[in-house]
């Protein structure tokens, strides 16, 4: 008998397929472009492709772009309604701040456009000691966070960014967190917010965005700037084109504006956005039903392809010829698998689109009758 899968299970062999992809063109550098950078990477976050790097997992200091993770973990642990308030502990600390005072109160969203717009080192600490107990407590949250995203290239000492020893990551995992901050709609708002205003105790303070890029390149959505005297300049941004997103990121570039504009254009003039939409008959025949028929779905998915390689995909269909009753709809009856160059981009799974019960079965009178009389049938021969 076939063996049915739910959909959601399915999902995990999508998650995987996507994996194993990646791996395959993480390590091609396609994109033709250079940087003054003591790292850079320039990181398509759809496919985990790789367009360009240099030194990308050599872990180096990353000033305040740390703050990206700061920001994850807050909007990951804290609610929506949450109120923090400044104690003098969080406040003691130096560099670039929101200009907090002890005992001032603002909301976590507030709080988090403070992080990154102002780039506030005491919002910072603020969300460090408002999540945990102590800074050793809450890198260690940071630290158990970037092992779940992969970043093997990092340690987390400070929430702001500040230099300490030990404190340091990849071009590469920094590409890592900033794909998973995007994912968070909140966060990717208010990493793509030029100027806003918001509310700290009973002042209301206007807040204008470090990210220059925001304003000066087309598409650009974020992120995160940072500078320390041992870090230099570090800038991980985000662009998005035509439905293709990239992810920028140096540390340690002088020239960082125009670097990150140029690795950019670079890449967008490379890739694009293409929907896969398989041909698959509309029905599979269903055996034993109250219908003779069930309909198949296959959802339309979008993947990021170097630009031509859509005539070089396969699509390879794995299909039933049919089905018995019962079927339930959304169960899994097969797969759309499209390979490039032997390497698989992307598994689709086909599920059924209706229920089909089975025929109900006749009274037992009626098929003992059946069952003699086709005894009869085969006694005449």
């Amino acid at each position: 008998m076939y063996v049915w899968k739910r959909l959601t299970a399915f999902l995990f062999c999508c998650l995987m397929t996507a994996v194993a992809f990646a791996s395959d063109c993480a390590a091609q550098e396609a994109v033709e472009v250079s940087s003054s950078a003591g790292a850079a990477v320039l990181y398509e976050p759809l496919s985990g492709r790789v367009l360009f790097e240099q030194n990308a997992h050599v872990k180096r200091p990353m000033a305040s772009t740390t703050k990206l993770m700061t920001a994850l973990l807050a909007a990951e642990c804290l609610d929506a309604d949450t109120v923090l308030t400044a104690t003098e502990q969080a406040l003691a600390v130096e560099g670039s701040s929101l200009g907090l005072r002890v005992g001032d109160t603002v909301s976590r969203d507030d709080l988090l456009y403070g992080l990154l717009l102002s780039s506030g080192n005491d919002a910072a600490n603020v969300f460090a000691l408002s999540i945990d107990d102590s800074f050793e407590a809450f890198a260690a949250r940071m630290n158990a966070r970037a092992e779940q995203l992969g970043m093997v290239n990092s340690r987390f000492v400070t929430p702001s960014g500040l230099d300490s020893d030990g404190h340091g990551a990849s071009a590469y995992d920094m590409a890592l967190l900033a794909a998973a901050v995007l994912k968070n709609d909140l966060l990717a708002t208010v990493c793509a917010t030029d100027h806003t205003t918001i509310t700290v105790g009973d002042r209301r303070v206007s807040l204008s965005n470090h990210n220059r890029l925001l304003r000066e390149y087309d598409g650009a959505v974020g992120m995160k700037t940072g500078y320390t005297s041992k870090a230099g300049r570090c800038l991980v941004s985000a662009a998005e084109r035509d439905g293709v997103t990239l992810i920028a990121v140096t540390l340690d570039c002088a020239d960082d504006w125009e670097e990150h504009k140029a690795l950019l254009d670079a890449g967008f003039s490379y890739v694009e956005s293409v929907t896969l939409t398989p041909s698959l008959a509309s029905s599979v025949p269903v055996f034993g039903g109250v219908v003779q028929t069930a309909p198949l779905v296959c959802t339309p998915l979008s993947v990021t392809l170097m630009k031509g390689d859509i005539a070089l995909l396969e699509a390879e269909y794995s299909l039933p010829a049919y089905l018995w009753a019962p079927v339930k709809a959304g169960d899994t009856v097969g797969t759309v698998t499209y390979t490039l160059r032997g390497a698989r981009v992307a598994t689709l799974p086909v599920v059924l689109g209706e229920t089909v019960l089975p025929k109900p079965k006749p009274p037992r009178y009626v098929r003992l009758w059946l069952v003699f009389h086709q005894l009869w049938i085969e006694s005449l021969h």
